[in-house]
């Protein structure tokens, strides 16, 4: 398998691909170490994988440089997601005796009621491109600290930093027979899909994990699914600073060259402030710097997959036949690497592939509404349902707006984050179950009740 710079359209490396044979020998041998490495204590488990964390730290330039050399990402912000998987580590641990532990739900005279929450088993882990160390340490860091083997296939986008977890893993003192790497892509995900995996965890397309969630229902395990988004963002006509608002907004759909399954994709703006607005939103727009992702300033790399160039130029081309008007961008960038202008529309309508379709690339619909049941409405209308945003002075007014609407977070005068303490989770097209907080730490393991007399 070629492993190809998105930046440049070098080749920078070639893996050897998992085969079934492959996969199945590293699913028996964790197989049979994983119950040791759930007798172990839960201190001792925190403590190999805080080594792990301290690595990710001492080695972080080495990580960005393998991480933006195969996704395309700027080198700050392979930085960034590093620093960011590493703070969330820091809650997990800090977290895990109190969410892992025995409770003791009843403790009377003769009778003690508890709940334990014993390991999966051997859990597969099928990961994503765009961020794979913070949507990777949401799965594999609590499966480890509750007694899980795993088998992590990170996407064929980002094998390298796949295989740089599991060197650091291992390093820290993860057994081999505890974590194994599957490499590869379409064909070894489905291979591992085939095996009795005694749970999954997808992060991807809703498509993909529509297909997982399908094909492995007859196994009767857990399959939670981290999927995509169509996120709206409204902003209402008592905002204080509408330039500062453009600004922050801005970054939440361009950050990552849009790149994220939270990405704000739907802007609508009350008409009071759509001018000044959409003034305020182009001109941090063009302010950016574009260009190869190691040079010092960039903001905008490469796309890390060629073909999502088609599935953009296919948005803006229906925008444009059903009456939107094109602010800027618009057109993949000539020349080596999968780079595309950053690209505003305005005069949108929902019905627009746009407005409706997830794009995971650096594009804007812009709308005007003229009251906030408008905007609702215009927010409602998706099958996704991930996060939704809502900028205005006045927070009751905010959380009216997103009590009504189906999504799994909700933001106000905020948008495009993940905290590790509260719950990260889809409706309908977004994905089921959670990862991070303390529903996303007992999601790797089996509750079960005692009942104790004597």
């Amino acid at each position: 398998m070629q492993i190809i710079n998105p930046a440049t359209e070098e080749i920078i490396s070639t893996l050897e691909e998992d085969n079934r044979a492959s996969l199945q020998t590293k699913f028996e041998k964790l197989k049979q170490a994983q119950p040791a490495w759930a007798g172990k204590s839960l201190r001792d488990r925190a403590s190999i994988l805080s080594t792990f964390n301290e690595l990710l730290e001492t080695e972080i330039e080495n990580l960005a440089q393998v991480l933006t050399s195969e996704v395309g990402k700027p080198l700050q912000q392979s930085r960034n997601e590093i620093n960011g998987a590493s703070a969330r580590i820091k809650w997990m641990l800090g977290n895990a005796e109190k969410y892992l532990t025995d409770e003791v739900m009843v403790d009377e005279p003769g009778l003690k009621e508890i709940i334990k929450y014993e390991p999966l088993g051997v859990v597969c882990n099928i990961s994503a491109w765009n961020y794979p160390y913070l949507v990777g340490v949401n799965v594999f860091i609590p499966a480890l600290l509750s007694g899980n083997a795993v088998v992590y296939k990170p996407s064929e986008y980002a094998s390298l930093t796949g295989l740089q977890i599991e060197k650091l893993l291992k390093k820290a003192g993860i057994p081999d027979e505890i974590f194994q790497v599957a490499i590869g892509a379409k064909e070894t995900g489905a291979a591992l899909l085939e095996m009795n995996f005694d749970g999954y965890f997808f992060t991807g397309s809703y498509k993909t994990g529509k297909y997982i969630y399908e094909k492995v229902a007859s196994k009767m395990v857990p399959c939670q699914l981290e999927l995509g988004g169509k996120d709206p963002l409204y902003i209402a006509e008592d905002v204080a600073d509408v330039a500062n608002a453009a600004i922050g907004t801005a970054d939440g759909a361009f950050y990552n060259n849009g790149q994220s399954c939270c990405s704000v994709e739907r802007i609508y703006v009350h008409e009071k402030n759509y001018d000044d607005y959409l003034k305020a939103f182009v001109s941090e727009v063009q302010s950016w710097k574009s260009g190869l992702p190691t040079t010092d300033g960039v903001y905008l790399g490469s796309l890390t997959r060629k073909d999502q160039l088609i599935v953009l130029e296919n948005q803006v081309k229906d925008a444009l036949n059903k009456g939107a008007k094109l602010l800027c961008g618009g057109k993949a960038v000539e020349g080596k690497g999968y780079f595309f202008e950053p690209t505003i529309l305005t005069d949108v309508t929902n019905d627009m592939l746009v407005m409706q379709e997830e794009s995971f690339g650096p594009i804007i619909g812009i709308m005007k509404v003229k009251d906030d049941e408008e905007a609702l409405k215009m927010m409602q209308d998706t099958d996704y349902g991930l996060t939704a945003s809502v900028y205005t002075s006045e927070q009751s007014r905010a959380e009216k707006i997103l009590s009504q609407l189906d999504s799994g977070s909700g933001y106000w005068n905020c948008c495009d984050r993940v905290s590790a303490a509260l719950p990260w989770s889809g409706r309908k097209y977004s994905g089921i179950g959670a990862t991070l907080s303390h529903q996303g730490m007992r999601a790797f393991t089996k509750p079960k009740g005692y009942h104790l007399r004597g």
